[in-house]
């Protein structure tokens, strides 16, 4: 499998992809493009932008894995309708971001570029200058791993620390000895404002005019997260006119910032995007991002996905098993049912109830959707591709009352209002492989995997043998073979799954039909 690392990354991380096996490709803006057509994976800092245009070359990418924090680089959308998995690497540089921003903090407070820069033209200027830091506020804008990593920080510099972010709970936000406050609360109390944020229409442009006259005119902004969160007008014309106090950014919504109005003030530090570009930080998402496209790639393990749900280790090694089959099932029910499903069912039971059913609901779709689609459906892109064709599903939790204790039953519905449904159901068997355990209530056990011939019959003498004599007739030879009926009698109706070995040609169907007592006669593909 071929990786293409497109901006640099640690070397730790570029041997430990080639130690696993990986065709490892260092790339250039000259080479990229003729190295993508076979590339199943793509690794990216903030230099590489992740297109549209760049995913038509790359036709065979699974994942993308950003060496970073932020995904701004990557059309997220565009790559979930294709079915690409998207990684970034959270808290690896949260520790070197939050020393870049106290940095920035520290040498706003005090000037001291400023008397640097004096200093060097030959100016001794030890004049009174700055503020302490010391019982001033601080608003952070965001209290997730970097936030609180600067909040630590500050706690050690005796500094009230507010916080608005809400998303984080009041117990893990006063651990932190941060009190969360609104936002209009936030910006009207602190002295320093430090933004650490994701980029959100909600977020877009955060600091504006309208937020920027609730602030006290002493205030100081720092800026280590995104660009776009600030009006980058609005915030000039405010340090011009003595509105707010200064300001320190490391990113611009241009970068390099060529035409920024914030470039060049006197009172602003500027820094080329560098928070975390420390030599550790490097190491560490370097690293980080190569051991998640390795566990993806070789063994389909899902880390700080962002067009996926998050799954614990522990919940992901529960789930696991049951991707495969609900994957199947989908595939089956979808080939097998009389009518195209217009809705579909799904019911936990067990263990099954209690981790990832959201993405075992994804591989369900993902098999439901591949039966009919040529497009490629993964976990990724099947929900959007399900709402897209109007595909609904219903999902509940059961107790089972006998029988396999954790089980999946999948069912396809032929439209809004229609009761009637083809249903199948599964289990994961102590071997690790799916099984179909019932069709449409028939009991039975068969392998999910192969070709398939699925029939349904009245269990009369000779119609089994019959099917058996007729396919050895037509050199197809019987892998193995799973037979249930409804219920004990002769004449009641039956269900057989029969693998087959290798390429079977539609066209054996014709002759199975015409053996007396078939009614249903279909070749599925699974797996």
């Amino acid at each position: 499998m071929k990786v293409i690392v497109a901006d640099k990354i640690s070397e730790r991380g570029v041997e430990l992809l080639k130690q696993s096996g990986l065709n490892t490709v260092l790339t250039t803006k000259e080479t990229i493009d003729k190295e993508l057509a076979d590339a199943e994976a793509l690794i990216v800092r903030s230099a590489t932008r992740v297109t549209p245009t760049l995913l038509d070359k790359a036709p065979r990418l699974r994942a993308i894995g950003r060496a970073g924090v932020g995904v701004d680089n990557i059309d997220l959308q565009e790559a979930t309708r294709r079915g690409v998995l998207v990684m970034s690497t959270p808290g690896g540089n949260a520790v070197s971001v939050a020393e870049h921003t106290f940095a920035l903090m520290l040498a706003l407070a005090r000037g001291v570029p400023k008397m640097d820069a004096a200093l060097r033209e030959g100016r001794w200027e030890k004049s009174s200058s700055g503020t302490e830091v010391r019982g001033k506020t601080l608003g952070l804008i965001g209290l997730g791993r970097i936030g609180s990593e600067v909040a630590r920080r500050a706690e050690a510099f005796d500094m009230r620390v507010i916080a608005y972010d809400p998303y984080i709970s009041e117990a893990a936000a006063k651990e932190l000895q941060v009190e969360l406050v609104s936002l209009d609360k936030l910006m009207a109390e602190s002295d320093f404002i430090s933004l650490h944020t994701a980029l959100s229409p909600a977020t877009q442009n955060l600091i504006n005019p309208r937020s920027i006259a609730k602030m006290k005119k002493s205030a100081r902004i720092i800026n280590a997260a995104r660009g776009e969160l600030i009006d980058e007008a609005a915030l000039a014309e405010a340090l011009k006119s003595g509105r707010l106090a200064g300001a320190a950014i490391d990113v611009f919504l241009e970068e390099p910032p060529k035409n920024s109005p914030l470039v060049g003030l006197p009172n602003v530090i500027a820094t080329p995007h560098i928070a975390g570009s420390t030599q550790e930080a490097q190491e560490e998402v370097g690293t980080q991002v190569a051991v998640q496209i390795r566990d993806y790639l070789k063994d389909g393990i899902i880390r700080n996905a962002v067009n996926l749900p998050a799954l614990s280790a522990d919940q992901y090694r529960r789930v696991r098993p049951y991707l495969e089959l609900a994957e199947r099932l989908g595939s089956l029910i979808t080939q097998a049912a009389p009518t195209p499903p217009g809705r579909i069912r799904i019911r936990y039971a067990g263990e099954v109830a209690e981790v990832g059913t959201h993405l075992l609901r994804s591989a369900v779709l993902a098999g439901v959707l591949n039966a009919v689609l040529d497009e490629k459906v993964n976990v990724v892109n099947a929900p959007a591709m399900a709402t897209a064709r109007g595909l609904t599903v219903e999902e509940e939790t059961r107790r089972r009352a006998h029988g396999f204790p954790n089980t999946l039953e999948v069912a396809a519905l032929p439209g809004p209002s229609s009761p009637a449904a083809f249903t199948a159901e599964g289990t994961v068997l102590f071997d690790g492989t799916p099984r179909v355990i019932a069709i449409d209530g028939i009991s039975l056990e068969a392998h999910l995997q192969g070709t398939v011939l699925y029939l349904r019959n009245a269990d009369e003498p000779g119609v089994i043998g019959q099917v058996g004599t007729t396919l050895g007739k037509l050199g197809v030879n019987i892998a193995t073979l799973s037979l249930g009926r409804r219920d004990d009698r002769q004449g009641a109706e039956a269900v057989s799954i029969i693998r087959l070995d290798g390429e079977v040609p539609q066209s054996i169907l014709d002759p199975v039909r015409e053996i007396r007592g078939i009614t249903v006669a279909k070749l599925l593909k699974l797996g």
